[in-house]
């Protein structure tokens, strides 16, 4: 009779449930005409990888404008701390020697005349004259010696300062206009499976739609339901297994989540033999190496680790 008692065990109930997927859905932040999608259908990617390009003509015509008004920008701010040019300066050096070359001569012309006044043959009117003449000639000299000194200065502060600070907002500007053009190539953001492409090249992609789907290893999941005098008896990081006809041996998976409010039963688990009414919606995690043998909406045999049959 014990042996008969052994016979007829069976295995316990398995709770219903299925493979989902939690994609991640690449698009671009702006609007563009899809110019090249480098990767197909089904293909893996690495993180930072190039997925697709839109077209950049016009992003790469403002970096180009940008990166002008920077140089620009540059050699102003640069003038404005230099002073004037050697050349510039070199014309003013010639003309203050001449006016040194005129003040010399002036002063001799002064020098004899004053003579020739004390022997009584030149007239003070004369003499007034040659005065006059080197007076202006050394006023000439002291100008042209502050004119080469402030050509030999830098700008005023306060116009330096305003050249730094367009300078500044000229290398933010370059760099908006970079980070946009950056935006047109569209990298992966991880190490994933192309799972479905929504555009082919030469095609509009809207800003913010997606172009491409991936499937990262991490973001598969079982999704199956417990009845609710069984909720208690489980909670999260517990253990279960994961079966189906194509799984081969079981597959391991950690409880993720466990709902606090309980539902119906689905009407796509619900069948003759799973009667129950309310029931709570529990999701389990396989390891990534595991997860490569599961696919999207394949249906599972869901039980607690250790008590497959």
């Amino acid at each position: 009779m014990l042996g008969l008692a052994g016979c007829n065990d069976s295995p316990p109930a398995a709770w219903s449930g299925y493979v989902e997927i939690d994609p991640v859905r690449v698009a671009a932040p702006a609007a563009g005409r899809l110019m090249q999608l480098s990767v197909e259908k089904g293909a893996e990617v690495k993180l930072g990888q190039l997925l697709f390009v839109l077209d950049r003509e016009a992003e790469q015509a403002v970096l180009d404008e940008a990166g002008a008004r920077l140089r620009r920008g540059e050699a102003q701010a640069a003038n404005l701390e230099s002073g004037r040019r050697s050349e510039e300066l070199a014309v003013i050096t010639a003309q203050q020697k001449q006016a040194e070359a005129a003040l010399l001569a002036s002063e001799s012309a002064l020098r004899r005349q004053r003579k020739l006044a004390e022997q009584g043959f030149v007239s003070a009117g004369t003499l007034e004259g040659l005065l006059a003449q080197r007076d202006r000639d050394a006023a000439k000299v002291n100008e042209l010696a502050q004119q080469l000194k402030v050509a030999q200065l830098a700008a005023r502060e306060a116009e330096r300062q305003a050249a730094r600070a367009d300078t500044d907002a000229g290398r933010a500007a370059l760099a908006q206009a970079k980070w946009r053009l950056d935006q047109r190539s569209v990298l992966a953001p991880l190490a994933a499976r192309v799972e479905q492409s929504y555009f082919k090249p030469g095609e509009w992609v809207p800003a913010g739609v997606p172009v491409l789907s991936l499937q990262a290893p991490a973001a598969i999941k079982a999704r199956f339901y417990l009845p609710e005098a069984e909720r208690p008896t489980l909670k999260l990081g517990d253990k279960v297994q994961l079966g189906c006809d194509s799984c081969g041996a079981p597959i391991t998976a950690t409880v993720s989540y466990l709902a606090n409010q309980a539902e119906f039963t689905p009407p796509v688990i619900y069948n003759k033999d799973n009667r129950t009414r309310l029931v709570y919606l529990v999701e389990a995690q396989p390891a990534p190496a595991d997860a490569a043998r599961l696919r999207p909406g394949l249906p599972l045999d869901v039980r607690r680790a250790g008590a497959m049959p």
